[in-house]
């Protein structure tokens, strides 16, 4: 059986709005899956986006144009958490042969303290990711992704790979929100591909102390199947003394729910992790 699929994304995350809570609990059953977890997106920052950027951004869904303010900057609609608690419940009505997880996806919560802890406070998350999308460069807030397709000339690729590492280290040690840190690897989707192709070990140093940091915290590593995790980070992982690791599609659309957990689940076992007690439970690591 394939492991719990414990980060998805439905029509309630601003960035899903093509998802389908009930089409992914759909699909979830179709693969036997043993529960899904719908983790929507908290963002309370407010990116910076070149004028070719806005202009995308409302192309492809012109509704984003109220989005921006009149700095041009990109402000993200809140979660409506009500609507999406009712949207929970409903579909555990409709699929009562799959354990359905509430969930969060908390962008940049040491930065948002206050607003992280009142958005947990409007419901019972039973799975709250931590995520940093985002990285302060000359005092502006950029997406990891633009900031790729807009580098300043002092910054290189590599660069930016170790800035996201030290600011991911800080969000590690200075927030307690969340129990999960999904996607260590996410400034890896923006590596540009005239780039000499990306190598972990080019940055053991940073990642090692990541994982060791989050290790000593107690916390979950995710292993985010989106982009695959390379195999080494989660052997790194193991000998920081990881203690679990869950399993991630990152899905926005019911299609790609659980995509890639065959590969990512011997990769988790021969890293030295099992599964838990429960079929819905972390991998755990082998003894």
């Amino acid at each position: 059986m394939l492991p719990a699929d414990d980060h998805t994304h439905s029509e309630w995350s601003w960035d899903a709005a093509a998802g389908s809570m009930e089409g992914s609990c759909r699909r979830a059953v179709e693969l036997g899956l043993p529960s899904i977890a719908f983790t929507e997106h908290v963002d309370l920052v407010r990116w910076v986006l070149p004028p070719e950027e806005r202009a995308q951004w409302i192309a492809r869904r012109p509704h984003r144009a109220a989005w921006f303010g009149e700095d041009g900057s990109l402000g993200l609609p809140p979660l409506d958490v009500a609507g999406y608690l009712n949207g929970i419940e409903r579909c555990r009505q409709r699929f009562p042969e799959l354990r359905i997880l509430t969930g969060v996806e908390l962008g940049e919560p040491h930065w948002f303290a206050e607003g992280s802890r009142q958005v947990l406070a409007g419901g019972h998350f039973q799975r709250v990711l931590g995520s940093l999308h985002s990285l302060e460069i000359d005092g502006a807030c950029w997406i990891v992704d633009a900031l790729f397709r807009h580098m300043p000339e002092s910054l290189t690729p590599a660069d930016i790979v170790r800035l996201y590492l030290g600011e991911l280290l800080r969000m590690v040690q200075a927030s307690g929100a969340f129990e999960v840190l999904t996607h260590i690897d996410y400034p890896i989707r923006g590596w540009p591909a005239a780039t000499t192709a990306f190598e972990p070990a080019a940055f053991e140093g940073e990642f090692r102390t990541v994982l060791g940091a989050l290790a000593r915290s107690d916390r979950v590593l995710e292993i985010n199947t989106r982009l695959p995790l390379h195999p080494t980070i989660v052997r790194w992982w193991h000998e920081a003394g990881g203690a679990a690791v869950s399993f991630g599609s990152d899905a926005h659309l019911p299609e790609a729910v659980a995509g890639g957990f065959v590969e990512a689940a011997q990769m988790a076992a021969a890293a030295g992790f099992r599964p838990g007690r429960s079929l819905h439970d972390f991998w755990v690591r082998t003894p």
